[in-house]
């Protein structure tokens, strides 16, 4: 790709934007930038681009402007049936990701990771065993940086960990990953993929350009995801929690490679079989890597976890708080109800994504959540699913600053507050992160009235009246 040759229009100023601007400005690209939204942080954004050498293009303008341009950089957030890319693909244009971009100027090994759940938990797991062996590993993609923002820092002799979404494979071509990981595929986003054939087809992609020198590390335990391993050339390499297979098991209570016995499963910080897999995974990529066994037991024996993800963040009044807003989907928030210890009242609700809500209420029936308060856009098609499975002990209240209060006002000492919501965060937030910190501000809110009304000096009980209501 010959960047000083060619117009480029980067469309979406997020994160990813951002970075494929900046990556295009640097090779002496002509790069033109838009967002649908023009105000707030996106307008101090597309004002600072504009500095750097960018042409920023409004609404008004977009429709002949983009004709200009040669190849189309797409947001992930962007669906690739927006009028947009539908009409350079009409026109008979390229259309790329950041991801792509970066995955073209790439000269080190990549470990990418996809799957429905658990890939921030094992890409994170994996670079810190990277980092604990002196590697130069740097997480990117979906998570940490952009890919495009890590190419010079990473030359040749680093590791670029990354985490490919599903949104990323729709554009993404060129990658071809030394060991690519596929963790699970259960539903999600089919309310931008249509169906679970796309979504499948989707992730399957991380594959495509695998050859025999790579590796494709699968889990046997999913049925779909070990039918991936016909769909490519690469070597493939097992893990499973069920039984022994080629590459990473369980087997008396320790996490096995290859026969060999690395530290027991009890010495990882990290509760539930579902971190035990991702465990696994990250035990077969970093052998794979040529990372001594000592040193990933060291490393992931001091793995704490990622943020807003099953993350304790504090207790108020023998109310205990969890953190797990990165439950965008039912299959992860049914592993969080199946990991948390003791009773738990559960705040559930977002964004739909057009899947069915009826088996996070199964899975309910049988754990220790005692209550549910839905909130969001998607209240009653969660209620809905509750009700058809019996489960009948919900409240329902659609602000979220007002389900934090409700759900907390309804636990009972020694039980937990579990934000896990099932659902996308885009009703009300910019990301789950957005969300996950207003969870934790509502703590620090609800801790600080706590405070105030502690140290409130009591009330005389004059005229019969004792401040307390039947």
């Amino acid at each position: 790709m010959l960047y000083s040759k060619q117009t480029f229009l980067v469309a979406g100023l997020s994160r990813s934007g951002i970075a494929a601007s900046e990556f295009l400005l640097s090779h002496g690209a002509r790069v033109y930038c838009f967002d649908d939204v023009e105000e707030g942080s996106v307008a101090a954004t597309a004002a600072s681009l504009k500095e750097r050498g960018c042409t920023i293009l409004h609404k008004e303008d977009l429709g002949q402007r983009s004709g200009e341009c040669d190849i189309l950089v797409l947001s992930p957030g962007i669906p690739v049936d927006h009028p947009l890319p539908v009409a350079f693909r009409h026109a008979g244009k390229r259309i790329i990701g950041e991801a792509e971009l970066g995955a073209l100027a790439l000269r080190c090994p990549v470990v990418a990771v996809t799957g429905t759940n658990g890939k921030t938990t094992t890409v994170t797991m994996i670079d810190g065993i990277l980092k604990s062996a002196g590697m130069k590993s740097i997480a990117c993609g979906n998570v940490g940086r952009p890919i495009s923002s890590c190419v010079n820092e990473l030359g040749e002799e680093g590791v670029a960990v990354a985490e490919i979404s599903s949104f990323q494979l729709e554009t993404l071509c060129s990658l071809r990953p030394h060991v690519a990981i596929v963790l699970n595929v259960t539903e999600d986003h089919l309310n931008r993929h249509y169906n679970m054939e796309n979504y499948v087809y989707l992730k399957s992609r991380l594959l495509k350009n695998s050859y025999e020198s790579e590796y494709a590390v699968l889990n046997h335990d999913d049925p779909i995801v070990r039918g991936f391993a016909e769909k490519t050339k690469a070597k493939v390499i097992w893990f499973s929690v069920r039984e022994p297979v080629e590459g990473g098991y369980l087997s008396d209570g320790c996490f096995c490679y290859m026969g060999e016995k690395l530290f027991p499963v009890g010495d990882l910080p990290l509760e539930g079989e579902h971190n035990a897999a991702n465990a696994l995974a990250a035990i077969c990529a970093a052998k794979l890597m040529g990372v001594q066994s000592e040193v990933i037991a060291a490393a992931l024996r001091t793995f704490r976890g990622v943020a807003h993800r099953l993350q304790r963040i504090g207790e108020l009044n023998g109310v205990t708080f969890i953190d797990d807003s990165k439950a965008t989907n039912v299959d992860s928030a049914i592993k969080a109800v199946g990991s948390v210890r003791g009773e738990s009242v559960l705040l559930v609700g977002g964004k739909d994504k057009g899947y069915s809500y009826e088996p996070l209420f199964d899975a309910v029936k049988n754990s220790g959540v005692v209550h549910c308060v839905i909130y969001g856009e998607n209240a009653f098609r969660i209620l809905n699913a509750a009700l058809k499975k019996g489960f009948t002990a919900v409240t329902l209240c659609r602000p979220f600053d007002v389900a934090v209060r409700v759900a907390y006002m309804t636990a009972k000492p020694g039980q937990n507050l579990l934000l896990s919501p099932a659902s996308a965060s885009f009703d009300a937030f910019r990301n789950y992160e957005e969300r996950g910190d207003r969870f934790r501000e509502l703590l620090a809110v609800l801790t600080e009235e706590r405070a105030r009304e502690g140290s409130a000096p009591p009330v005389p009980a004059e005229g019969g009246d004792d401040g307390i209501a039947e």
